[in-house]
């Protein structure tokens, strides 16, 4: 089965397509946004070349487990693209994500590119948590 994942971000959102497979993703171009709305047929265009199950974004929450300002808009992100392309959309615990990322990529995310660069991999590393999960 085929996944992708999302990294939700204000301005950028991080995209990865994963299978169970190999239980492995790989990063795609992250989708630009304007207060964490993306430019909608750009995810339809994902949708429709990748031909998802279901989707995964990464929820963000602080190191104590409680929400943070983005979480209640990653919540909302996961319910629009549900509601847009009826998709289950799964939520997974992403604390520490970003971190890896720039330890995976070293890559610190000083420049737009590589903040993008950054956020796709961070949506790699959320989906690889959740294919983890379903092979268990």
């Amino acid at each position: 089965m085929t996944y992708l994942g999302f990294d939700f971000g204000l301005r950028r959102i991080g995209v990865a397509t994963g299978q169970t497979l190999t239980g492995t993703a790989s990063p795609q171009t992250p989708l630009h946004a304007h207060e964490g709305q993306p430019h909608w047929e750009q995810v339809a265009e994902l949708i429709a070349q990748w031909q998802p199950e279901a989707l995964v974004v990464g929820l963000p929450l602080n190191m104590d487990g409680t929400d943070n300002p983005i979480t209640q808009r990653a919540r909302k992100f996961a319910k629009r693209l549900h509601g847009r392309f009826h998709l289950t959309c799964h939520l997974v615990d992403e604390r520490l994500s970003t971190r890896e990322a720039r330890e995976r990529t070293g890559l610190q995310g000083k420049s737009d590119a590589h903040a993008g660069l950054l956020d796709s991999a961070a949506a790699c590393i959320i989906l690889e948590q959740f294919l983890d999960s379903e092979a268990s």
